[in-house]
């Protein structure tokens, strides 16, 4: 496998072996990572439940703190939503 300070920074993307292209990406730290979710099926995604469970969740009050609500908007603070949950 290559080492990728030896592939010239000018290389095209489209050029690279896909060992290069894997070894350029061995060191890129990519974060994707949202501090929040949206939407009940966000809030589903974030517990590892069906839509109708997070709905019932989020209706019973113990998320409240971590929940904005504004019409049909919801936003979820995503770690503060898991510590709530945990400890009730």
């Amino acid at each position: 496998m290559n080492n990728s300070e030896n592939i010239d920074p000018q290389t095209p993307i489209w050029k690279l072996t896909v060992s290069e292209f894997l070894e350029i990406c061995k060191g890129v730290n990519v974060k994707n990572d949202s501090k929040y979710e949206y939407g009940l099926k966000g809030l589903a995604k974030l517990l590892g439940c069906s839509v109708s469970k997070a709905s019932e969740v989020k209706s019973s009050g113990i998320l409240n703190e971590a929940i904005i609500q504004r019409g049909n908007i919801i936003i979820i603070d995503k770690e503060l939503a898991l510590e709530l949950f945990a400890k009730k």
